[in-house]
């Protein structure tokens, strides 16, 4: 009895001291990659407190060699934007201007009562108070609703407005993002002429949003001491 506490109590240590170099995230943010991981980290930490002829070590060595290698995964991701979306994926557009874009709902195999779930659970019951939804790499929807269908909105207020999409990520981590800016409709020289205004240069910014009505926002980078 007092063998198979330990051994539980040492996994036990050595799973959470694992978890902790992993990174916080809860469980519905998990990254593909991390939910295997996880699972695998699960399982592999059973067999030696089921079977007490198991010896722990090897129960231990798949533990810590799986943890190194998510480590290793994440700073590769960190670091490369391409394989961050080889192993991550990307955001999809689900709804936008108000219409659903059945395409991408078939590509990500996502059934309408999928995306009518996610949106009662974003406290959405009707579709045409939407204006874009995306879903994200963790499998959650992202929603904006449209500004007249908010509950304190210019609408009952009396106030004409015009619908505008969210802003695009234009650089990420010193990188400039081709995409981001087809979605914002900038050109390159547009871009260069607003960081040379802001007094920057790409691998200066740490994150660049944009909206199609060149309403941008700059997070330089981090100098390091």
């Amino acid at each position: 009895m007092l063998v198979s506490f330990l051994r539980t109590l040492i996994l036990y240590i050595v799973v959470i001291f694992g978890m902790r170099i992993m990174g916080k995230r809860q469980l519905g943010q998990l990254q593909p990659s991390e939910l295997v991981i996880t699972i695998l980290i699960s399982n592999i930490a059973t067999l030696p407190i089921e079977n007490s002829d198991v010896p722990l070590i090897l129960g231990i060595i798949p533990i810590l060699t799986l943890m190194c290698f998510e480590v290793i995964l994440s700073v590769l991701t960190l670091k490369s934007i391409r394989f961050r979306r080889l192993i991550w994926g990307n955001t999809k557009i689900l709804i936008q201007d108000g219409k659903i874009k059945q395409q991408e709902l078939a590509d990500l195999r996502y059934s309408v009562d999928d995306l009518m779930e996610q949106l009662r659970t974003n406290g959405i019951f009707d579709l045409r108070e939407v204006e874009f939804a995306l879903t994200e790499t963790t499998g959650q929807l992202s929603i904006c609703k449209k500004t007249s269908c908010e509950t304190l909105n210019p609408k009952t207020a009396g106030i004409r407005v015009t619908e505008t999409p969210p802003p695009s990520i234009v650089i990420s981590d010193r990188k400039v993002l081709s995409e981001g800016m087809k979605n914002c409709m900038l050109s390159q020289k547009e871009l260069d002429r607003i960081l040379k205004k802001e007094g920057y240069k790409p691998e200066e910014v740490f994150l660049m949003t944009c909206t199609p009505q060149k309403d941008y926002y700059i997070v330089p980078l981090e100098k390091k001491h």
